[in-house]
């Protein structure tokens, strides 16, 4: 089986070589920069499975880099390691497409799970079917397209799989915890502001439409339902 190869940047020569040299322990292929300008340039010219991204950075901070990174490549995991707590950073980064955030100082155990998590296809049980249509409205799953009458737009792998989840379950409850689960493999506080976060995306997407409405159902979860409209 082939390794995962991860993009690691971080500038603390010493913690970039500790985790490094854990992960390679633990089995996956690391390439580690120091800065935002070798990593962008290394993403460029190599194929990688995940993203660990440090936010302070000299010259170019790790939401930068990761929003190169989401310019060529939408669904690629990326990982914050921060020493920052502020909410409004972890809300910014979550925008900008990342799937996560540890905080430091971590637990390499911890990072390990997470990486564990993000490179498994998710644990729900997908349907096989790829195409939908309802009304003026067609999903493509595969091609992560949804098209609403003349305007197409690309999703990212996130947004694809709650749609996905979504149409698969119509007009049933899907408890907070469940979707977490499910797609995140995690159901903490900043997980589920990260669901609130793709939750108004894919509202927001769905807007020029009037048929499927994601409902929510206060302190439970939420329901797509198809208003017939």
């Amino acid at each position: 089986m082939n390794k995962a190869t991860i993009l690691y940047v971080e500038d603390d020569e010493t913690l970039g070589y500790l985790t490094t040299d854990n992960l390679q322990l633990r089995g996956f292929d690391v390439v580690h920069c120091p800065n935002g300008k070798s990593a962008i340039q290394k993403f460029r010219e190599s194929s990688f499975d995940l993203c660990i991204l440090d936010i302070m950075l000299p010259e170019m901070d790790g939401f930068q880099i990761a929003e190169e990174i989401r310019k060529s490549n939408r669904d690629i995991p990326i990982l914050f390691l921060t020493a920052r707590t502020l909410t409004e950073d972890k809300i910014r980064g979550l925008k900008i497409g990342a799937d996560d955030y540890i905080v430091k100082p971590f637990n390499i155990d911890e990072l390990v799970l997470k990486i564990g998590v993000f490179l498994k296809r998710s644990k729900i049980t997908f349907e096989k079917k790829d195409i939908y249509q309802e009304g003026n409205l067609v999903f493509n799953y595969s091609n992560l397209e949804l098209r609403i009458n003349e305007t197409t737009m690309v999703l990212t792998q996130k947004e694809a799989d709650l749609l996905k989840l979504f149409l698969d379950n119509p007009n049933q409850l899907l408890k907070r915890e469940f979707i977490l689960q499910s797609l995140w493999g995690d159901d903490d506080y900043f997980m589920g502001r990260s669901l609130d976060v793709f939750i108004s995306r894919l509202r927001k997407h769905l807007s020029n439409q009037s048929m499927l409405v994601i409902e929510n159902v206060h302190g439970i979860g939420f329901k797509m339902s198809n208003s017939g409209g």
